[in-house]
């Protein structure tokens, strides 16, 4: 049986404010990581990882803070792309990861992962952002969208902006006559697979295909471009482009409120917050292993319905201690009310609830070396 974990908390206040007071009991290394009593840091070395670029500018602010306070430790975070990350953590080329997809059940079942000393892993959510889906059109700057218009946009079977489907949900705006080039990752991503999943969950008569980190659509007249900042660059520089990023990268563009039920709802990290707040833990996972089951098609009234939960994931087991105190302490940090907080002020991401966090650094607690 699945338990809602989130729901628990009961509003989405609750998600919105983060304490990791109910961790006392299991020690959680201090908001900067590795501090004595003395205000000195413990912790020394390099950590290298790669993975999503939806949490390029969460992982900068958090970057820049846990090396201040731990000055003779450097975390090299480059945001390559979930794909990239994912298979890095295979191969042992990262000792940690962002993703913006957790591994399957089966994947950690074939197990192989050359970071880790054994192949027990530890995923915990970090970073919960609404996907926006956003437009370059000279003079307006908000538009409604349904699921089925936005999935037949993106599939290619609505060509202009002034198409009768779309007008009939824009009264009053001036559509032009302009041909839409829509804008998609190139790259694999979980923002894509997070975006396909809506799109399958919601109007799958528009959207024929499963959800999908690479892009499905045999494309004729899209455009695509590599990671986050890519699909911004490309909706920026052409008139008439459309294009789903993080939120944290939409800036001047233009942007679409979501249909939910009855009303259209603009993104933002406390809409987001309560889709996630819908949402149970996967089944089947272990201890460790924290990753929500979101479901689009059941976003409660007032919930933007295309929010993406980006994770944290690393071994339990490291061959090297330094690294393992590194990568503890850091993922402590993210979680912490400081790091959440952090990444809000630097990409309006929602801060994860108490209840969230307090899971989160009981999975961390099980990081370390191999004896």
């Amino acid at each position: 049986m699945k338990l809602n974990r989130i729901a628990r908390v009961g509003a989405v206040a609750a998600v919105a404010v983060l304490s990791l007071s109910a961790c006392a009991a299991n020690e959680p290394a201090p908001a900067g990581g590795g501090q004595p009593s003395d205000g000195g840091s413990t912790l020394s070395g390099t950590v290298k990882a790669t993975g999503a670029s939806s949490q390029g500018a969460a992982q900068q602010a958090w970057t820049a803070a846990f090396q201040t306070a731990n000055p003779d430790v450097t975390v090299n975070y480059q945001p390559t792309g979930s794909g990239t990350g994912r298979d890095n953590f295979l191969a042992g080329s990262s000792n940690f990861i962002g993703s913006d997809r957790a591994y399957t059940t089966d994947e950690i079942a074939t197990g192989g992962f050359g970071a880790c000393a054994t192949d027990d892993i530890v995923e915990v959510p970090a970073y919960i952002s609404p996907v926006a889906v956003v437009f370059n059109l000279e003079g307006i700057t908000e538009l409604n969208l349904t699921a089925d218009v936005i999935g037949e946009i993106f599939n290619e079977k609505i060509e202009k902006w002034n198409d009768p489907k779309i007008a009939e949900l824009n009264e009053g705006v001036e559509l032009p006559d302009l041909a839409i080039t829509p804008v998609f990752r190139g790259d694999e991503s979980g923002t894509t697979g997070t975006f396909t999943a809506y799109l399958a969950s919601v109007a799958p008569d528009a959207w024929p295909y499963e959800d999908d980190d690479a892009w499905p659509v045999d494309t004729q007249r899209s455009e695509a471009a590599q990671q986050t900042s890519g699909v911004e660059a490309a909706v920026k520089a052409g008139n008439g482009t459309i294009g789903y990023i993080d939120a944290s990268r939409v800036g001047d563009l233009g942007s679409a409120a979501i249909k939910v039920g009855d009303e259209f709802v603009p993104f933002s990290s406390e809409a987001a917050a309560e889709l996630v707040a819908a949402s149970p833990l996967e089944d089947g996972r272990a201890d460790g292993d924290l990753v929500y089951d979101v479901n689009p098609a059941e976003a409660p009234a007032g919930a933007y319905p295309i929010a993406l939960v980006s994770y944290l994931i690393g071994c339990q087991q490291y061959d090297d201690a330094d690294v393992a105190a590194i990568v503890k302490a850091y993922f402590s940090y993210i979680v912490s009310e400081d790091g959440q907080n952090a990444a809000n002020e630097a990409a309006g991401s929602a801060p994860l609830s108490s209840e969230v966090a307090s899971e989160a650094q009981t999975a961390i607690e099980m990081i370390g070396a191999a004896q």
